[in-house]
């Protein structure tokens, strides 16, 4: 029994890892706490509006958000992490997607690798798979983690597509190829793939003086999947003339030596959404043998193996990647992009760090297998030391969207401290159960309603037409109209005003004097809980009803009549309904 810990040690370590994240969702369920900002607030209340009204499959009509909006601009049913919702309970289909992202984050790694590798695979065996889920369980943005784990499939595609020797061989990975949008995104991966294609054609190109039919046909055949599957986000992108909040966002003005700084932080430590963990292990590893491998190339008297050395040539990459995500910021360089290419203004381009995800953990596995190659027992035993490290901080060390994490941190704190948290959990923040007893108690059917004290997407979530929401693309008509609404409470919230003018994805009622009330908290107790709003802008938009966490102090003197106040023991909210 001993003998087979020690020889599949590794199979064990992930093993025990993947089982403990399973065990603790499906022991809490519904009581898990998953990241809410950009998560819970956004997309899964989405799709959940999408599936109670019908609408994923609809075409022509309307959704139920920001007083009716394209259904077009959300998720296209042709994709993985989307089918999980249409065809399973949200919070299933959530964990579902979570799974998803680990099952397809360690094949991809591990077939990438065989595919390498070959024959040698088998000496690697325990550094790929501990290091494959350890990319697998990063705990980037949920709703594109698969987009994000399924990066080394591409690779794979391309690498078996360049090295056929016939049509015939090629073909079933064009097909791979064309369905590979299913499981990716464009506007997240799929732009900068197609990018990096390009110009792999060119140094394939000018490397071999001949011509990459191939790798030029994948971007081609690429291209028609994305258009294809994600049919609904192009027809939105080039199909219509309506101008977008993408067009007036505020991307930033840093200096020249503010975008490189903010350049050397997304490398050492990486940005929201792509948190990856590399920060306490991969990087200062990498670091270092970078150090002591390119001084050993030097004292070899073979300083050209510098260029050509796979672990530099990964490491400029991941530097080009965060110097693009710098340079972003740079009003000048992002004003030249966007003239070159005019349909792409306001498109995010700063997005090639996210595939510093994938690299970072490529780079630790070079360096491994380096220390493996080198044939000593201490070096190997030190690799496998540093492999286990890095999977475990991945799991355990606390991160924005590390829910297995945040669960396990909420969950003891009730036992130790017998008390809750200030955050509340899946079902609480949705608090289905007590929203269906406010739509019976007011016979609700369909008008359109506002939020003040929290976040939109409960009402989306819970089947309620809204006219705020949180969309990241929708008409700057609308934004407009919003602008006039919220207007009158600009000068007490001033930081709130600005963010709403520089960027608008987040339409909602603001305070009256800069306090956030749409915070995810268990307890909702501002210090000015009036409403200060143009009444009659927001009756313009058909307004019925205002949901608010907190009785709101000035309701008579702004024409609010109080329908009633509504609590479930299943839900911490006290929710105050009000009709204009």
């Amino acid at each position: 029994m001993n003998h087979k810990i020690k020889k599949y040690w590794y199979m064990y370590l992930t093993g025990t890892l993947l089982l403990i994240q399973a065990a603790v969702f499906l022991v809490f369920r519904g009581e898990s706490y998953f990241q809410i900002h950009d998560n819970l607030d956004l997309f899964m209340g989405h799709y959940e509006m999408l599936k109670k009204a019908h609408l994923w499959f609809a075409h022509g009509v309307d959704a139920p958000i920001l007083h009716g909006v394209p259904r077009d601009l959300f998720g296209s049913e042709f994709n993985l992490y989307n089918f999980f919702y249409i065809i399973l309970p949200t919070y299933w289909a959530y964990l579902a997607g979570y799974a998803a992202k680990i099952a397809i984050g360690m094949l991809s790694f591990i077939l990438l690798a065989k595919d390498i590798y070959k024959e040698r695979y088998e000496n690697y065996k325990p550094l790929v798979i501990v290091i494959a889920a350890a990319f697998g369980m990063i705990p980037v943005f949920p709703t594109y983690g698969i987009a994000f784990t399924s990066v080394p499939f591409i690779v794979l595609f391309l690498r078996k597509l360049y090295f056929a020797q016939s049509f015939k061989e090629r073909l079933p990975w064009y097909v791979a190829v064309f369905f590979y949008p299913l499981i990716s995104y464009f506007s997240y991966h799929g732009f900068f793939i197609l990018s990096y294609m390009v110009c792999a054609v060119i140094i394939l190109w000018i490397r071999d003086r001949k011509f990459p039919k191939s790798t030029f046909a994948s971007i081609v055949v690429l291209s028609l999947g994305y258009i294809l599957l994600e049919y609904r986000l192009f027809g939105q992108m080039l199909g219509t003339d309506t101008v977008t909040i993408r067009t007036t966002m505020d991307h930033g003005d840093l200096s020249f030596g503010q975008a490189m700084a903010t350049a050397f932080s997304e490398f050492v430590n990486t940005s929201f959404h792509s948190e990856d963990s590399h920060t306490y292990i991969v990087l200062g590893v990498v670091l270092i043998a970078m150090v002591l491998i390119n001084i050993g190339h030097v004292r070899a008297g073979k300083a050209k193996e510098i260029l050509t050395d796979p672990i530099n040539l990964v490491m400029l990459w991941i530097i080009f990647n965060v110097l693009i995500f710098g340079l972003y910021q740079f009003a000048p360089f992002r004003h030249l992009f966007e003239m070159l290419l005019p349909p792409l203004t306001g498109f995010e381009f700063a997005r090639t760090a996210y595939f510093n995800t994938f690299l970072w953990y490529a780079e630790l596995l070079l360096v491994c297998i380096r220390m493996y190659d080198y044939g000593k027992k201490n070096l190997k035993l030190l690799a496998n030391v540093i492999v286990t490290l890095a999977v475990v901080v991945v799991m355990f060390v606390p991160q924005v969207y590390n829910d297995f994490y945040y669960t396990c941190y909420n969950q003891a704190y009730k036992v130790i401290k017998h008390k809750e948290t200030s955050t509340v959990n899946y079902n609480e923040f949705y608090s289905a159960k007590l929203f269906e007893k406010i739509k019976d108690e007011i016979d609700y059917n369909g008008e359109w309603s506002a939020t003040y004290g929290f976040h939109p997407a409960i009402l989306n979530y819970n089947g309620i037409a809204s006219v705020d929401g949180y969309l990241g693309m929708y008409a700057q008509e609308y934004k407009d109209k919003w602008t006039k609404v919220i207007e009158p409470a600009f000068e007490g919230s001033p930081s709130l005003a600005s963010y709403f003018v520089g960027w608008g994805a987040r339409v909602n009622l603001i305070s009256a004097d800069d306090e956030n009330t749409y915070a995810p908290l268990r307890v909702m107790d501002p210090v000015d809980k009036r409403l200060v709003a143009d009444m009659d802008e927001l009756r313009s938009l058909d307004c019925k009803y205002i949901f608010a966490r907190f009785e709101i102090s000035n309701a008579a003197d702004i024409g609010l009549n109080l329908v009633g106040s509504y609590t479930d023991e299943s839900s911490p909210y006290t929710i105050f309904v009000y009709e204009l």
